[in-house]
């Protein structure tokens, strides 16, 4: 067990645990699953937290732009425990519009929260990271092994990221960890613009959808219960080092669309079009290194996961159609 970690589980306050874009889809499920356990957490998001009930006294909450070095500093408080860094520009396109800018939001922001952490003896630091840190493999498997190669500003930009994490692990002790997630689907995502939104409101709609090409491009799908799993896990051992998170399975466009069908009990037509120029063939990942040192085990079944955002959509729309403000 290095110092940091030691330092980190041996606190005399029970302290806070820090979430950056908790207000967010995977951030909530995470302060759900850590206000669950009695655990304090400060979420640190330009919008205010939704609180579960029973949890309004754990959670509590820096409202404003990580960009700015104020916020930051509040962000992580003397009493924190512990940072999961869940806040970034994720949106490959706007990286390629706005390169500037993400690295502003994404290097420069996980570089201030680091050494926020670590001028208050701030021992674990979860980052939420991405494959795209490798670039296109073509139909080869995803390993840790892999050299960074990324394609894009965000990819390079998660890359940068996880070389912070490697340096502060490395020079102060800190117990980092870059959690490298494939497509994460689940409740909470109705607002996304990914293609399982894109299905659950055409199920809705009784509308198609289009497939560009013949949908044999494939990717993996990892359920938010999985996800948050990861995060305990790799906070709670105070893990170091980058680990891929997904299913560990991959599934092509027109399979994702049965499982669709199969979840919703609705046709969902489908019309393909041309191709992209450009689009992966396939995300395929091996998940053996997180089974091995995080003791991570996805429980969570692509159809049976979906069933969880089909009732997710269909609650939001009860509730739009209410009338309910």
């Amino acid at each position: 067990m290095t110092d940091a970690v030691q330092y980190a589980t041996t606190r005399s306050a029970p302290g806070r645990v820090v979430v950056t874009g908790g207000s967010g889809f995977v951030g909530r499920a995470v302060v759900s699953a850590f206000a669950e356990r009695g655990v304090p957490v400060l979420v640190a998001d330009q919008h205010p937290p939704r609180v579960a009930p029973g949890h309004e006294g754990l959670v509590t909450h820096v409202a404003g732009d990580l960009t700015d070095p104020g916020v930051r500093e509040a962000a992580v408080p003397e009493d924190a425990v512990g940072v999961v860094h869940l806040a970034a520009i994720t949106s490959v396109l706007r990286s390629v519009d706005h390169p500037g800018e993400t690295y502003t939001a994404n290097v420069e922001v996980t570089q201030g929260l680091l050494e926020a952490a670590r001028r208050r003896g701030v021992g674990r630091f979860v980052l939420a990271s991405t494959n795209a840190v490798v670039g296109d493999v073509g139909l080869g498997t995803i390993t840790e092994e892999l050299p960074l190669r990324p394609l894009t500003p965000y990819g390079a930009t998660k890359a940068a990221c996880e070389m912070l994490l490697s340096g502060y692990a490395g020079a102060y002790g800190m117990a980092t960890s870059a959690l490298r997630f494939t497509n994460i689907y689940g409740p909470g995502m109705g607002h996304k613009d990914s293609f399982i939104p894109r299905l659950m409101r055409a199920a809705l709609a009784g509308d198609g959808v289009e497939v560009y090409g013949d949908g044999a491009q494939s990717r993996d799908f990892v359920h938010v219960a999985d996800v948050v799993q990861a995060v305990l896990s790799a906070f709670d051992r105070g893990y170091t080092g980058n680990v891929i998170v997904g299913s560990g399975r991959s599934f092509s466009v027109l399979e994702l669309i049965e499982a669709v069908r199969a979840a919703t009990g609705e046709p969902v037509p489908v019309t393909h079009v041309p191709a992209k120029n450009g689009e992966m063939p396939a995300v395929i990942v091996e998940i053996e290194r997180a089974r091995r040192e995080l003791g991570y085990v996805p429980a969570v079944e692509l159809t049976a996961g979906l069933g969880t955002v089909w009732q997710d959509f269909r609650g939001v729309e009860d509730f739009a159609l209410s009338g309910t403000t």
